[in-house]
């Protein structure tokens, strides 16, 4: 896929997203972002934001396919991955997919479900399959998912674990629309959803040209190492008792990928890795003392993460193509 499609198909995605969210248009690139790097978002905020919505844009501006759970503190793993039930004719237990098995998945409120229901996710997401009795099964490609959650002071929630919230590429909040933006809600969803009226704009082999594209994104060695030392400076910063993982490193770059193709270049710069380091490193971060919170848009470690990438010198020859 040349670069002009490219940036004419992501266009065209952002541009039918905005139809139904206003005013959101750094939220709504993050979103596409992680799409096109082939990872997962968790969208944390109060209720009734349009955190959903936002999802559900995003799932219906692609022809896939795509499936909502809706997390509920009875929902069960099987409830999830899937269940082998026995087929009386043939005499054999057949298995059924579950939600999980599809293009783009919505996990709404996805920690109002208990831990061992959250961690049903835990292979799909890391493995792209699913285990059920010894028997493994390949999740559909590209697979995203697209979890929601309220912060965790509100009643009704559990913490995600560690290592759910490591599985997550990037988490963003959407915050409150300004006043003209929410004025203009008014007057457009009098006569009904704008989700409605939203139709797929490309395709799903239209995506997996554009996720090829973005692998094929040149990454320097020296961008490399600057990402890498980004890392290694959330394991040895006095406020962090938890830095970022390797996992993390990986997938950093894996996004400043995707927002190099998105700004129409097929190289990595030092600026994609600083402009993507909060929203993909904040939320896995976990602080040394108490006090310092990580909910409702991770403010007090998103200023943590923000200095550790001010105080980080970018190598020599990372500020451009080779």
């Amino acid at each position: 896929m040349s670069t002009a499609e490219f940036l004419l198909d992501a266009r065209a995605v952002i541009a039918a997203i905005e139809t139904v969210i206003d005013g959101k248009r750094e939220v709504i690139e993050t979103a596409v972002t992680v799409l096109l790097a082939e990872g997962h978002l968790l969208m944390e905020d109060v209720p009734g934001v349009g955190k959903t919505m936002l999802a559900r844009a995003l799932a219906r501006s692609v022809d896939c396919s795509v499936s909502r759970i809706q997390f509920t503190p009875d929902l069960l793993p099987a409830d999830i991955t899937g269940v082998s039930i026995y087929n009386q004719a043939e005499r054999e237990f057949e298995f059924k997919p579950g939600p999980v098995f599809a293009n783009i998945v919505i996990g709404d409120e996805i920690n109002r479900a208990s831990p061992k229901t959250q961690s049903a996710l835990l292979e799909s997401m890391e493995e792209r399959q699913v285990t059920v009795d010894g028997a493994s099964y390949a999740l559909p490609e590209p697979f995203t998912v697209i979890a929601t959650q309220n912060p965790i002071e509100m009643e009704g929630t559990y913490a995600l674990p560690e290592a759910q919230r490591d599985r997550f590429m990037a988490r963003n909040s959407m915050g409150y629309p300004d006043q003209a933006a929410e004025a203009a809600m008014l007057r457009t969803r009098e006569s009904g959803s704008p989700l409605d009226r939203l139709a797929p704009v490309v395709t799903l082999d239209r995506l997996r040209k554009m996720v090829g594209t973005v692998r094929a994104v040149f990454v320097s060695p020296a961008v490399e190492q600057y990402a890498v030392a980004i890392a290694a400076a959330t394991r040895a910063d006095r406020e962090l008792r938890l830095g970022a993982s390797p996992r993390a490193t990986l997938q950093l770059v894996r996004a400043s990928k995707a927002r190099a193709a998105l700004d129409g270049r097929d190289f990595v710069l030092p600026d994609d890795i600083d402009a993507l380091a909060v929203p993909v490193l904040a939320h896995r971060l976990i602080p040394s003392r108490s006090g310092v919170s990580g909910s409702l848009g991770g403010e007090a470690l998103a200023d943590i993460t923000a200095r550790i990438v001010a105080a980080t010198p970018v190598p020599l020859g990372a500020s451009g193509a080779v």
